[in-house]
């Protein structure tokens, strides 16, 4: 071969070699983003006795809360009320575009007008049939006829009325009224919101009667009925309270295993709204066998049970159990199946957590001693 063949050879060789390498690097799969190292809380599985002294922990609610929603849709244009501000009967909450509804009532209202003027001529006319049949100039059938058009005008005007006084009715749904006194305890739409006729936008807890409301093991609810008088003392000091149940819920919650009870309390209007109290009972007390507890902290939803992560210390990664929770214990579960004395589970940060993740076992800081 010619030099200068070889030469021009030259550059396309240098050329397919980069090609190649060009192709192998995009073939090459991307480096895997590992996952990393969290630094979890830790404890021990162990037993206890269940805590069934007969007092528990609740909060003061309102004996009725109602949902309240416009009658009509629309977009949400302004909203007075607060969460937590006391309103009156009668207040404006909230305000959605009236336009469509003003638009709708003055075509009501101009149907009416078209009814009411053809009822006229209707009725005049009947008059002046009626008098043409008094001097015998026409025959019964045709004051019939005029009788009979003059009642179909009026049963048009009628209809009109009432779809006015409907339309009038929607006009005036655009403002949201309170309609009883009381706070506000959640807020679920905000300016610019569309919402359907119905959709709840406020949450307002009602002026008078007041509940203590609580939650019960399974082992207790049983030892409580309906009537039972109870005493609820206030958490920050205060007279104490007393109360008879009236509510017990029918199904325990499915992830704490707990029933709900409402007590209803006496002479107790003024008690601020989500005060924690402590509602005692006396002769309640049970004597119940040692049971494997967990913090609340600790559980986590998976699928349509309860799960924890158990820590495999060997290899410092987490996995996942499935437990089936018995009941509640204050801040604790007790466990019925999934977990014996001894293993580690994780019991804070549950939810950051992937099967066989790596983690490090947290070590709160010392802090050195003052000197003296």
């Amino acid at each position: 071969m010619h030099s200068f063949e070889l030469l021009r050879a030259a550059p396309c060789r240098s050329f397919l070699a980069l090609a190649c390498v060009t192709a192998l690097a995009a073939c090459s799969k991307p480096e895997a983003v590992q996952e990393p190292v969290r630094s979890v809380k830790v404890i021990t599985v162990g037993s206890g006795a269940v805590s069934n002294s007969g007092e528990f922990a609740g909060e003061i609610r309102a004996r009725v809360e109602s949902r309240l929603g416009f009658r009509v849709a629309g977009k949400v244009t302004q909203r007075q009320a607060e969460m937590g501000q006391h309103v009156n009967a009668g207040a404006v909450l909230a305000q959605i575009d009236p336009t469509d509804y003003q638009l709708a009532a003055q075509a009501a209202q101009a149907q009416v007008a078209g009814a009411r003027t053809q009822r006229d001529l209707a009725q005049a006319e009947y008059k002046r049939y009626e008098g043409l049949r008094a001097q015998n100039f026409i025959s019964n059938v045709e004051l019939e006829r005029r009788e009979a058009s003059l009642k179909a005008a009026q049963s048009t005007l009628d209809q009109a009325v009432a779809q006015a006084q409907n339309q009038g009715n929607q006009s005036g749904y655009t403002q949201l009224r309170a309609d009883v006194s009381g706070v506000i305890t959640s807020v679920e739409a905000e300016v610019g919101q569309v919402v359907a006729a119905g959709t709840p936008v406020f949450r307002l807890a009602q002026d008078g009667p007041r509940d203590a409301v609580f939650a019960v093991s399974e082992n207790m609810v049983m030892r409580l009925q309906k009537g039972l008088v109870m005493t609820a003392v206030m958490s920050q000091g205060g007279p104490a309270v007393q109360g008879r149940i009236r509510e017990i819920a029918g199904s325990a919650d499915p992830l704490t295993r707990t029933f709900t009870v409402k007590l209803a309390l006496e002479k107790a209007d003024k008690l601020p709204l989500g005060a924690s109290v402590n509602v005692q009972a006396a002769g309640l007390t049970v004597n119940a066998p040692a049971v494997i507890k967990v913090p609340a902290s600790a559980l986590r939803q998976e699928g349509k049970g309860s799960a924890v992560w158990l820590l495999d210390e060997a290899k410092m990664t987490v996995s996942s159990q499935s437990v089936v929770v018995a009941t509640a214990d204050n801040n604790e579960a007790v466990i019925a199946s999934g977990l014996t004395a001894g293993q580690r589970i994780v019991s804070a940060g549950v939810h950051v957590l992937n099967p066989g993740q790596k983690v490090t076992v947290y070590k709160a800081p010392i802090t050195p001693a003052q000197d003296r």
